[in-house]
């Protein structure tokens, strides 16, 4: 009974220690520790601003809509704040996707934004069902990210410039695009309400509504919670989507084993940028809100996107969890008391996690490393920095001697530098004087040519000017 006992035990205790160790667990604790980080930072901004209020504002922060005493409540702005995780779930999957293939999609805003143009146009002005829109959506998204995909594998264009440039080409395209159409009113300045002018184009909410008591909750919701399933499949069980990783990774590697590492590329962004069209679709067909042709930038929600995929850990089932707590932050500002704070103090609180989200991949490490390791590398750090020799019998040396050989390297550190120096102005004088000569060169080679065209001209003016003399004659 003893020695079951104690293999139960040993069993229990190696099972725990393999999911400690674990890339998952790690991740999930360092999402843990930017959001209590984060809001540990923004309890002490409260308190900054007024500190009467701060202990109810962060709880207020935190709870949300589950501050609210009827249930009716609760449930209508959960249902809310869930229609708006659907969009920034699939930017965050956008982003997790171009990643994961070694790609970074900087340009899931700009993607975001044409999909959302491509489906009010063809909801209000082209009167289109559902289904065709969100497809419509899907493949604008997916065209605009294949452009990034071929920039980089045909032209070598690092896709974060060619991407950036193309967030802003898509948002004044989109605006130009919709403000020409009958989708455009042109009194509100903004879109006409797809509620009322396309009932046509609404998702299905599939009894939602009635469920959550909230008009604008269907069918978008199960599109993102499902796509994040599929993308972790393909990522993880598929040659498909391992191919994709190699390319990304070792793209000489792959081209080599026979794999098409251009199409692939393409083929990432493409997915990439569908994803971020599918998200713009889900969001503008529930016709929760018209859109507004921002000109400032680009639409918020594909930038959200890389701050809910890095806060998830890099995994798409992560992404969804962050994104419904990011947006639970951002949504939590309405409810706060507007005699102590404004409501925006939630967004700097979310911003300041969104900012903390950089730092990932260092929590991971610390964590990977452990506390003994970090002391170490600390202590390694310091005896580098004070010069610190051991010689073969432990003793440390003198320092006086450590003195002479500091003075003696900067000394040889000072004649190399004055060398240096040397050299470069010597190569500088050189390639003045060959400068000097080359524009000499030129500048004569242009004397020369002027001379030539004016006398040119002279002569064919003298000749002209004789034939219509000889014609008078």
């Amino acid at each position: 009974m003893k020695s079951n006992v104690k293999e139960f035990g040993n069993k229990t205790s190696l099972f725990f220690k393999k999911v400690f160790k674990s890339e998952g667990f790690n991740s999930i604790l360092t999402s843990i520790i930017c959001i209590l980080i984060g809001l540990l930072i923004g309890f002490i901004i409260l308190l900054c601003i007024a500190p009467e209020g701060a202990l109810k504002g962060i709880e207020t922060i935190i709870l949300n809509f589950f501050a609210y005493k009827k249930s009716s409540l609760q449930l209508k702005y959960f249902a809310k704040t869930l229609t708006y995780t659907a969009p920034l779930i699939l930017c965050g999957v956008s982003v997790l996707f171009a990643y994961k293939t070694g790609l970074f999609n900087i340009g899931a805003a700009g993607q975001y934004t044409v999909g959302a143009g491509v489906a009010i146009i063809s909801a209000i002005a082209w009167h289109c069902p559902w289904y065709v829109c969100l497809l419509l959506a899907m493949l604008a998204g997916a065209i605009w990210g294949s452009l990034v995909g071929l920039l980089k594998a045909f032209f070598g264009i690092n896709e974060v410039i060619s991407a950036i440039m193309l967030n802003w080409i898509g948002l004044y395209l989109v605006n130009m695009c919709i403000q020409q159409t009958s989708a455009w009113d042109t009194i509100k300045r903004e879109t006409y309400s797809i509620e009322s002018y396309a009932k046509q184009a609404i998702l299905p909410t599939l009894g939602l509504d009635k469920l959550f008591k909230f008009d604008y909750i269907g069918l978008g919701l199960i599109i993102a919670l499902v796509v994040p399933i599929i993308i972790f499949i393909i990522l993880k069980y598929t040659t498909f989507g391992y191919e994709l990783k190699a390319t990304g990774f070792n793209k000489n590697a792959s081209r080599y084993v026979g794999m098409k590492e251009k199409s692939n590329t393409i083929t990432t962004m493409a997915i990439s940028g569908g994803l971020a069209g599918l998200g713009a679709g889900v969001f503008y067909l529930t016709g929760v809100m018209p859109y507004y042709c921002p000109t400032s930038g680009a639409l918020d929600m594909g930038f959200n996107g890389i701050s809910s995929a890095f806060l998830g850990g890099l995994n798409p089932i992560g992404t969804i969890f962050s994104s419904y707590f990011l947006t639970h932050i951002g949504q939590a500002g309405a409810s706060l008391d507007t005699t102590y704070y404004s409501s925006q103090i939630s967004d700097l609180i979310s911003s300041i996690i969104i900012y903390l989200c950089a730092f990932t991949h260092m929590f991971r490490y610390l964590l990977k490393v452990g506390p003994k390791n970090i002391n170490n590398w600390f202590k390694n750090l310091f005896t580098k920095l004070k010069f610190k020799k051991i010689s073969e019998n432990g003793d440390v040396l003198d320092k006086e001697n450590l003195k002479n050989t500091e003075t003696n390297t900067l000394e040889i550190q000072e004649n190399v530098e004055v060398n240096n120096n040397e050299m470069q102005i010597n190569e500088k004088v050189t390639i003045k004087k060959e400068k000097d000569n080359f524009f000499t060169k030129l500048k004569r080679l242009f004397i020369n040519l002027w001379n030539k065209t004016k006398t040119f001209f002279i002569n064919l003016f003298n000749k002209v000017k004789n034939l219509f003399k000889k014609k008078k004659d």
